[in-house]
């Protein structure tokens, strides 16, 4: 394991290499998250895998920059540090707003991806759905993160993980105490008002999308939209479980990202040596 700070113009990113395998893999967490919330999956992944996780900007520790955050703003750290590791072209996973940075990053930089992740992520909500959001966002604005975080729980996890886990969900307060009210609201806009739902047919990467069954968020409602918008994807729904899919269930996640990405090497090392 490598860890390092990276400075990217008027932000400086905190960031972890694990591995050392042919296999590059790029994860970006969610709002008002960071990189460590990888770790469950990442200890789960086989040793083919370089696995490079940051902080996004405004979170963890990562320079806590105020002011409006825009899509483009995470894609430019992501290439950026993805230049600065030797991350020429690479695997992509993201998960909740990290899934909307790397649809974005799909979008307008094709030519970086080799296989893509797209976890517990939004695209094609209904009117319903982004009134929702956006009154979560409202809510989120008028209070503090830990307040949001306390009420979104029972969205993220289910009550017997929590039951079970009272240090991991002590944990999840206490990193969230730390927060930044500013950023996080900043992240949050994002979330609630990025939706790439009509443009996702555009997508040429591979791309395996996972959700929970029980994700409100996050619905298998809008995983078949990505799956049936992006040609020749794959779709997991698993079952029973909320969205906070990497902290709940990190191996079942390891095991579908593996298999999906490993065959991708199996298929280029077949066709070079054919």
């Amino acid at each position: 394991m490598a860890a390092g700070s990276f400075v990217n113009g008027d932000v400086t990113l905190n960031y972890r290499v694990d591995g050392n395998g042919p296999q590059q893999l790029f994860c970006i967490h969610g709002v008002g998250s960071y990189l460590e919330a990888w770790n469950g999956v990442v200890a789960r992944l086989p040793g083919q895998f370089t696995v490079l996780t940051f902080d996004l900007r405004g979170h963890g520790r990562s320079a806590r920059i105020k002011g409006r955050y825009e899509i483009d703003d995470f894609v430019n750290d992501t290439l950026a540090l993805a230049d600065h590791v030797g991350f020429a072209s690479f695997h992509l996973a993201g998960f909740s707003l990290g899934g909307l940075i790397a649809q974005r990053l799909a979008l307008t930089h094709p030519d970086r991806l080799r296989r893509l992740v797209l976890l517990a992520t939004v695209a094609g909500r209904s009117s319903e759905e982004r009134q929702a959001v956006l009154g979560r966002l409202a809510a989120l604005t008028a209070s503090q993160p830990s307040a949001h975080h306390a009420a979104s729980l029972s969205r993220w996890l289910t009550e017997d993980f929590q039951e079970r886990n009272p240090d991991v969900i002590a944990e999840l307060r206490r990193r969230d105490a730390e927060n930044d009210p500013a950023c996080y609201a900043a992240a949050y806009r994002v979330l609630a008002e990025t939706d790439f739902g009509g443009v996702l047919d555009q997508i040429r990467a591979p791309t395996l999308v996972i959700t929970g069954e029980d994700d409100q968020g996050s619905n298998p409602r809008m995983a078949r939209h990505m799956h049936h918008q992006i040609r020749g994807s794959r779709l997991e729904i698993l079952p029973r479980l909320r969205h906070s899919i990497l902290v709940e269930a990190p191996e079942w996640v390891a095991g579908l990202m593996a298999d999906f990405l490993i065959e991708h090497a199996q298929r280029v090392e077949a066709t070079s040596h054919g």
